[in-house]
């Protein structure tokens, strides 16, 4: 699918957006979940848990996008980019708490 933007026609717009938006899903649901649990559930929990739930609601919209509409279809590709696009903010937060001078997981 192509996004048309004027003159400007960005191939798989669509899949690049799904990506951008999920790993901002992991990235801030990592954070998230950091500050409601003040740190308790320890990284990796977390992860597991926000990449678990950031899975299953893409899949989950794209099985409701099938069956209670007509104009949209889902597609695998959506899944495939949402699932890459979470583990992509996962890959971000474990970086940003393990570099040279990460920031504290816990308070």
């Amino acid at each position: 699918m192509e996004l048309d933007a004027g003159r400007l026609n960005v191939p798989y717009a669509d899949k690049i957006t799904h990506f951008i938006f999920y790993m901002v899903f992991g990235f801030v649901g990592c954070l998230s979940l950091r500050e409601r649990t003040k740190g308790s559930f320890g990284i990796n929990r977390t992860i597991n848990i926000v990449l678990v739930t950031a899975i299953a609601y893409g899949i989950l919209m794209e099985a409701l996008q099938y069956a209670f509409t007509t104009d949209r279809m889902a597609e695998f590709g959506d899944v495939l980019a949402n699932t890459l696009g979470a583990f992509a903010g996962i890959v971000l937060i474990r970086w940003v708490f393990s570099k040279k001078n990460p920031l504290k997981w816990k308070f």
